[in-house]
């Protein structure tokens, strides 16, 4: 009787998920309701939703969300797509090759693929549209460099995991690195055939002059790529405080930068950070920034991004128990130990990844798949710093992949394009990140090569 009320409210939230109840809602009602019926005290609840955020480490959350917004504000983003364009404009498609560039570029800083997508998209989509590119394809572009906003480090999403799984979440940083890298390249690769094919975008110059010139207007955005990556890396400070040190610093250069910006650049200058050919050197090295009157407005964007996630990350904790509770790891671990050898069954966690990734967004998908995989890679040898970037190269895919597609839905409000047009001009990018997976997952070094040691965070399985 039990098993027929739990698919009953199974179904139930399901109804409610497809007409579009928040996520969050639709979780919190399936842990209350499949609570009442295994007799599952409702006492827990209360407290697993304060112990699930009572963790310091989720604290790099906000901070990396808020870092995000202040480089968006202060025209930092700006200046590293003119950067990457400087040095991709004289291929063909260099445009939109320097668009995925500039998204790698981004999510180095924020840690995020909605607002990877959603600032790269803002700033690049109007530029390629004008430069002779398909208005679709510019769209699904912004959409596709998105995908690796949560695995270049800094990431959000890297964040939860190790929460979620008890791992170094330097580490995780630090294995994400050049498997991001390797996902910008691919996509750059079958950007670049797409546009030879079309004939898309006008070409440009390459010169050692241009290309010093934007470097120095972007100096800010180095700075702070360098700032987390270096504080990491060498142990400096914890995420946590990197995301402290780097909000800190974005904030800082933003407000002390306006004051100087309005004297160099005039009153009326282009907030954007975008900058004429003539611009000397003082002028480059300025940015926008961003005045006091404005800061509350950009810490209230990035406080309604955070209070949507953490809510999220607590009730779906209080999942995970019941899920235990039920054995849901136990048959899932028994069904994929039955198929046998290492391949098959990483094939499979793939699969069952890429597949949840199509209808769930990456945080509950890792929430929900993490605890229940990771485990029974780790039993079959995967390093699980490894499977942590397989799971969320899989997880970031899902970002263009219908129906759920989350970039897609940011690309198509940012551009006006319906969703469904973005499709097909999405397909090269879902390839080459395809191909670009299945490197990063049957090449372990290509995520444990930069650790210290391997293994490290290793959890105990429960």
């Amino acid at each position: 009787m039990d098993t027929l009320w739990i698919i009953l409210i199974s179904l139930g939230v399901t109804v409610l998920f497809v007409l579009g109840v928040p996520i969050f809602l639709v979780i919190g009602f399936w842990v209350v309701g499949v609570s009442l019926v295994i007799d599952f005290t409702l006492a827990n609840i209360g407290v697993t939703l304060y112990e699930g955020l009572n963790f310091f480490g989720l604290l790099a959350l906000p901070l990396f969300i808020m870092t995000g917004d202040l480089i968006k504000s202060a025209g930092i983003a700006k200046r590293l797509s003119d950067f990457a364009y400087s040095i991709l404009g004289w291929l063909r498609g260099g445009l939109a090759m320097a668009s995925l560039g500039a998204c790698g570029l981004f999510a180095a800083i924020s840690g995020s693929n909605s607002a990877t997508t959603a600032t790269i998209g803002s700033i690049m989509h109007p530029e390629m549209t004008k430069g002779g590119y398909d208005p679709n394809f510019a769209a699904a572009t912004a959409a596709a460099g998105g995908t690796v906003g949560i695995i270049i480090p800094p990431s959000i999403i890297f964040i939860v995991y190790g929460f979620l799984m008890n791992l170094s979440i330097s580490d995780l940083f630090i294995g994400g690195l050049l498997p991001g890298l390797l996902m910008v390249v691919s996509m750059q690769l079958a950007c670049w055939y797409v546009c030879q094919r079309n004939g898309w975008g006008h070409l440009i110059q390459l010169r050692l002059g241009r290309i010093i010139k934007t470097a120095l207007g972007a100096w800010l955005g180095f700075f702070a790529i360098l700032l987390v990556i270096w504080g990491i890396y060498a142990g400096a400070f914890s995420p946590t405080e990197a995301a402290g040190v780097t909000a800190g610093f974005c904030l800082f250069a933003g407000l002390i930068m306006r004051p100087f910006s309005r004297r160099f650049h005039g009153p009326e200058a282009d907030d954007s950070g975008a900058l004429p050919d003539h611009a000397g050197v003082l002028e480059r090295l300025i940015i926008p920034g961003f005045s006091l009157r404005e800061l509350p407005s950009i810490i209230m964007r990035s406080g309604q991004i955070t209070g949507l996630l953490a809510p999220l990350i607590a009730v779906s904790v209080v999942m995970q128990q019941i899920l235990s509770l039920l054995g849901a790891k136990a048959f899932v671990t028994d069904a994929l130990g039955a198929l046998g050898g290492y391949y098959a069954i990483l094939l499979a966690c793939m699969f069952i990844v890429l597949l949840a990734g199509t209808v769930l967004e990456s945080l509950p998908n890792t929430i929900i798949l993490a605890p229940i995989l990771a485990p029974i890679a780790a039993s079959i040898g995967v390093d699980p710093i490894h499977f942590a970037v397989i799971f969320l190269v899989g997880d970031a895919i899902g970002f263009i992949t219908p129906p759920y597609g989350l970039n897609l839905y940011v690309a198509s409000g940012i551009t006006g394009i319906p969703y469904f047009r973005l499709l097909r001009y999405t397909l090269p990018y879902l390839l080459a990140l395809m191909i670009a997976w299945l490197f990063i997952a049957f090449i372990p070094d290509l995520s444990t090569a930069l650790l210290v040691h391997k293994g490290a965070g290793v959890f105990q399985v429960q």
